[in-house]
Protein backbone atom coordinates (compact mmCIF):
# COMPACT_ATOMS: atom_id res chain seq x y z
CA UNK A 1 0.00 0.00 0.00
CA UNK A 2 1.76 3.07 -0.84
CA UNK A 3 2.01 5.68 1.08
CA UNK A 4 3.54 9.51 0.86
CA UNK A 5 3.96 11.16 4.08
CA UNK A 6 4.80 15.12 3.44
CA UNK A 7 6.88 15.56 7.09
CA UNK A 8 8.39 13.03 8.87
CA UNK A 9 7.77 11.47 12.63
CA UNK A 10 4.28 9.65 13.30
CA UNK A 11 2.07 12.44 12.91
CA UNK A 12 2.89 12.67 9.10
CA UNK A 13 0.20 13.49 6.70
CA UNK A 14 -1.30 10.23 4.97
CA UNK A 15 -1.89 10.32 0.84
CA UNK A 16 -2.89 7.31 -0.97
CA UNK A 17 -4.08 7.50 -4.54
CA UNK A 18 -6.95 4.63 -5.18
CA UNK A 19 -8.80 2.67 -7.88
CA UNK A 20 -12.47 2.50 -7.37
CA UNK A 21 -12.82 5.93 -8.58
CA UNK A 22 -14.24 7.31 -4.79
CA UNK A 23 -12.37 8.72 -1.79
CA UNK A 24 -12.63 9.18 1.70
CA UNK A 25 -11.17 11.91 3.40
CA UNK A 26 -9.84 10.78 7.45
CA UNK A 27 -10.19 13.85 10.29
CA UNK A 28 -8.16 13.40 13.41
CA UNK A 29 -9.25 14.85 17.10
CA UNK A 30 -7.94 17.44 19.03
CA UNK A 31 -4.28 18.02 20.22
CA UNK A 32 -3.52 14.43 18.58
CA UNK A 33 -2.86 13.42 14.51
CA UNK A 34 -3.00 11.51 11.66
CA UNK A 35 -1.31 8.55 14.15
CA UNK A 36 -4.15 7.66 15.66
CA UNK A 37 -6.10 6.99 12.35
CA UNK A 38 -3.14 5.90 10.20
CA UNK A 39 -4.88 2.06 10.71
CA UNK A 40 -8.51 3.13 9.77
CA UNK A 41 -6.81 4.88 7.19
CA UNK A 42 -5.11 2.21 5.31
CA UNK A 43 -7.95 -0.06 5.60
CA UNK A 44 -9.73 2.12 3.50
CA UNK A 45 -6.68 2.37 1.13
CA UNK A 46 -6.69 -1.42 1.02
CA UNK A 47 -10.18 -1.31 0.07
CA UNK A 48 -9.33 0.41 -2.92
CA UNK A 49 -10.33 3.95 -1.67
CA UNK A 50 -8.03 7.29 -2.44
CA UNK A 51 -7.24 8.58 0.94
CA UNK A 52 -6.52 11.95 2.50
CA UNK A 53 -5.55 11.62 6.17
CA UNK A 54 -4.17 15.25 6.43
CA UNK A 55 -2.50 16.88 9.53
CA UNK A 56 -4.57 19.50 11.01
CA UNK A 57 -3.88 23.30 11.52
CA UNK A 58 -1.89 23.75 15.14
CA UNK A 59 -1.50 19.93 15.38
CA UNK A 60 1.74 17.87 15.30
CA UNK A 61 3.87 20.44 16.63
CA UNK A 62 3.15 21.96 20.09
CA UNK A 63 0.69 22.68 21.80
CA UNK A 64 1.60 26.34 21.75
CA UNK A 65 0.77 26.19 17.95
CA UNK A 66 -2.83 25.19 18.67
CA UNK A 67 -3.31 27.64 21.54
CA UNK A 68 -3.23 30.14 18.21
CA UNK A 69 -5.46 28.90 16.13
CA UNK A 70 -8.49 29.55 15.20
CA UNK A 71 -11.83 27.14 14.41
CA UNK A 72 -12.32 28.57 11.42
CA UNK A 73 -8.48 27.83 9.89
CA UNK A 74 -9.29 24.24 10.79
CA UNK A 75 -12.64 24.41 9.17
CA UNK A 76 -10.85 25.89 5.75
CA UNK A 77 -8.53 22.99 5.90
CA UNK A 78 -10.58 20.30 5.96
CA UNK A 79 -12.95 22.16 3.45
CA UNK A 80 -9.73 22.39 1.06
CA UNK A 81 -9.11 19.17 1.54
CA UNK A 82 -12.60 17.92 0.66
CA UNK A 83 -12.50 19.90 -2.44
CA UNK A 84 -9.65 18.58 -4.15
CA UNK A 85 -10.84 15.09 -3.65
CA UNK A 86 -14.36 16.02 -5.10
CA UNK A 87 -12.42 17.51 -8.02
CA UNK A 88 -11.22 14.20 -9.06
CA UNK A 89 -13.27 11.64 -7.44
CA UNK A 90 -17.22 10.60 -8.40
CA UNK A 91 -17.61 10.78 -4.54
CA UNK A 92 -16.27 11.70 -1.45
CA UNK A 93 -16.92 10.13 1.97
CA UNK A 94 -15.53 11.42 5.53
CA UNK A 95 -14.34 10.05 8.27
CA UNK A 96 -13.61 11.37 11.95
CA UNK A 97 -12.69 10.57 15.39
CA UNK A 98 -13.88 13.17 17.94
CA UNK A 99 -13.24 16.47 17.12
CA UNK A 100 -12.67 15.20 13.19
CA UNK A 101 -16.53 13.80 13.76
CA UNK A 102 -17.84 17.29 14.25
CA UNK A 103 -15.60 18.60 11.26
CA UNK A 104 -17.55 15.93 9.53
CA UNK A 105 -20.47 17.24 10.13
CA UNK A 106 -19.93 20.55 9.89
CA UNK A 107 -18.40 19.63 6.04
CA UNK A 108 -21.53 17.63 5.44
CA UNK A 109 -23.94 20.10 6.09
CA UNK A 110 -22.45 22.63 3.35
CA UNK A 111 -20.97 20.11 0.98
CA UNK A 112 -22.22 16.96 -1.22
CA UNK A 113 -20.06 14.59 1.01
CA UNK A 114 -21.63 11.14 0.49
CA UNK A 115 -21.30 9.45 3.83
CA UNK A 116 -20.03 9.63 7.56
CA UNK A 117 -18.21 7.64 9.52
CA UNK A 118 -18.03 8.96 12.78
CA UNK A 119 -15.54 7.30 16.21
CA UNK A 120 -17.12 9.16 19.02
CA UNK A 121 -17.33 12.28 17.74
CA UNK A 122 -17.54 15.71 19.96
CA UNK A 123 -20.17 18.03 19.74
CA UNK A 124 -19.57 18.78 23.95
CA UNK A 125 -17.65 18.92 26.76
CA UNK A 126 -17.83 17.21 29.89
CA UNK A 127 -16.14 19.69 32.29
CA UNK A 128 -18.32 21.85 33.82
CA UNK A 129 -15.53 24.89 33.56
CA UNK A 130 -15.78 24.56 29.92
CA UNK A 131 -18.04 27.69 29.53
CA UNK A 132 -15.89 29.82 31.26
CA UNK A 133 -12.48 29.05 28.45
CA UNK A 134 -12.63 32.80 27.16
CA UNK A 135 -11.61 33.93 30.78
CA UNK A 136 -9.89 31.10 32.18
CA UNK A 137 -7.08 31.30 29.03
CA UNK A 138 -5.77 33.84 30.27
CA UNK A 139 -5.47 32.87 33.79
CA UNK A 140 -4.36 28.92 33.11
CA UNK A 141 -2.87 28.34 29.32
CA UNK A 142 -2.83 24.47 29.46
CA UNK A 143 -4.86 21.74 31.30
CA UNK A 144 -3.63 18.03 31.68
CA UNK A 145 -3.55 16.08 28.45
CA UNK A 146 -6.34 14.05 26.85
CA UNK A 147 -4.08 11.91 25.16
CA UNK A 148 -4.12 8.22 24.96
CA UNK A 149 -7.83 6.95 26.42
CA UNK A 150 -7.52 3.23 24.70
CA UNK A 151 -8.39 0.62 26.86
CA UNK A 152 -5.51 -1.64 24.55
CA UNK A 153 -2.39 -1.87 25.84
CA UNK A 154 0.67 0.07 24.05
CA UNK A 155 -1.62 2.28 21.96
CA UNK A 156 -0.15 5.90 21.33
CA UNK A 157 -1.98 8.31 19.32
CA UNK A 158 1.08 10.45 19.88
CA UNK A 159 -0.98 13.46 21.35
CA UNK A 160 -0.38 16.54 23.12
CA UNK A 161 0.78 16.39 26.96
CA UNK A 162 -0.93 19.28 27.49
CA UNK A 163 -4.40 20.80 26.57
CA UNK A 164 -4.19 24.53 25.21
CA UNK A 165 -7.03 26.13 27.35
CA UNK A 166 -7.31 28.81 24.51
CA UNK A 167 -7.51 25.40 21.74
CA UNK A 168 -10.25 24.35 24.25
CA UNK A 169 -12.44 27.69 23.38
CA UNK A 170 -12.29 27.28 19.77
CA UNK A 171 -13.38 23.83 19.64
CA UNK A 172 -16.43 25.29 21.90
CA UNK A 173 -17.14 27.36 19.24
CA UNK A 174 -17.00 24.66 16.54
CA UNK A 175 -19.00 22.54 18.41
CA UNK A 176 -21.90 25.30 18.87
CA UNK A 177 -21.40 26.29 14.80
CA UNK A 178 -21.62 22.12 14.08
CA UNK A 179 -24.36 21.76 16.43
CA UNK A 180 -26.50 24.21 14.65
CA UNK A 181 -25.99 23.25 11.40
CA UNK A 182 -26.87 19.30 11.97
CA UNK A 183 -30.30 19.55 10.37
CA UNK A 184 -28.89 20.28 7.33
CA UNK A 185 -27.26 17.49 7.05
CA UNK A 186 -28.32 15.21 4.38
CA UNK A 187 -25.46 12.35 3.96
CA UNK A 188 -25.77 9.41 5.64
CA UNK A 189 -24.27 8.94 8.77
CA UNK A 190 -22.47 5.51 11.00
CA UNK A 191 -21.58 6.11 14.46
CA UNK A 192 -19.47 4.14 16.47
CA UNK A 193 -19.55 5.23 20.19
CA UNK A 194 -17.88 3.60 23.33
CA UNK A 195 -19.42 2.63 26.25
CA UNK A 196 -16.74 3.67 28.28
CA UNK A 197 -15.29 7.17 26.84
CA UNK A 198 -13.04 9.37 29.23
CA UNK A 199 -13.00 12.43 26.86
CA UNK A 200 -15.61 12.90 24.48
CA UNK A 201 -19.42 12.76 27.14
CA UNK A 202 -22.52 10.68 25.93
CA UNK A 203 -24.54 14.15 25.34
CA UNK A 204 -22.38 14.37 22.13
CA UNK A 205 -24.61 11.72 21.04
CA UNK A 206 -27.64 12.67 22.44
CA UNK A 207 -27.14 15.87 20.82
CA UNK A 208 -26.53 14.20 17.42
CA UNK A 209 -29.42 12.06 17.43
CA UNK A 210 -32.01 15.07 18.38
CA UNK A 211 -30.16 17.68 15.66
CA UNK A 212 -30.48 15.55 12.74
CA UNK A 213 -32.98 15.30 10.35
CA UNK A 214 -35.36 12.46 10.83
CA UNK A 215 -35.08 11.81 7.52
CA UNK A 216 -31.28 11.15 7.57
CA UNK A 217 -29.97 7.93 7.89
CA UNK A 218 -27.75 7.08 10.84
CA UNK A 219 -26.62 3.97 12.18
CA UNK A 220 -25.54 3.78 15.68
CA UNK A 221 -22.98 1.17 16.73
CA UNK A 222 -21.80 0.32 20.69
CA UNK A 223 -18.38 -0.52 21.19
CA UNK A 224 -18.32 -2.18 24.82
CA UNK A 225 -14.55 -3.11 24.86
CA UNK A 226 -12.55 0.21 23.59
CA UNK A 227 -12.31 3.96 24.88
CA UNK A 228 -12.08 6.94 23.01
CA UNK A 229 -9.55 6.18 20.78
CA UNK A 230 -10.94 3.48 19.46
CA UNK A 231 -9.12 3.28 16.09
CA UNK A 232 -6.43 1.87 17.68
CA UNK A 233 -8.44 -0.28 20.30
CA UNK A 234 -9.60 -3.58 20.90
CA UNK A 235 -12.75 -3.42 18.70
CA UNK A 236 -10.62 -1.45 15.85
CA UNK A 237 -11.08 -4.14 13.44
CA UNK A 238 -14.92 -4.15 13.38
CA UNK A 239 -14.68 -0.30 12.90
CA UNK A 240 -12.54 -0.62 9.88
CA UNK A 241 -14.63 -3.47 8.00
CA UNK A 242 -18.51 -1.88 9.09
CA UNK A 243 -17.05 1.33 7.94
CA UNK A 244 -15.95 0.12 4.52
CA UNK A 245 -19.33 -1.83 4.26
CA UNK A 246 -21.08 1.13 4.63
CA UNK A 247 -19.99 3.30 2.12
CA UNK A 248 -19.99 0.67 0.04
CA UNK A 249 -23.77 0.47 0.66
CA UNK A 250 -23.76 3.76 0.45
CA UNK A 251 -22.67 3.57 -2.95
CA UNK A 252 -24.40 0.84 -4.50
CA UNK A 253 -27.78 2.92 -3.77
CA UNK A 254 -26.50 5.61 -5.82
CA UNK A 255 -27.26 5.40 -9.53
Amino acid sequence: MPETPAAPGPNAPFHHTGTNGAAVLVLHGFTAGPAGLLPWAGAFADAGYTVSLPLLPGHGTRWQDLAAVKHTAIIDAVRQEFATLAAMHRRVYVAGLSMGGALALHLASTHAVAGLALVNPGLTLASPLAPFTGVLRHLSPTVAGIANDIAKPGGDEHAYARTPVAGVHELRKLFRETISRLPQVKAPVLVFRSNTDNVVPESSLDVLCARLDAGVHLEVNRLTRSRHVATLDYEAESIFARSIAFFQEVEDSKP
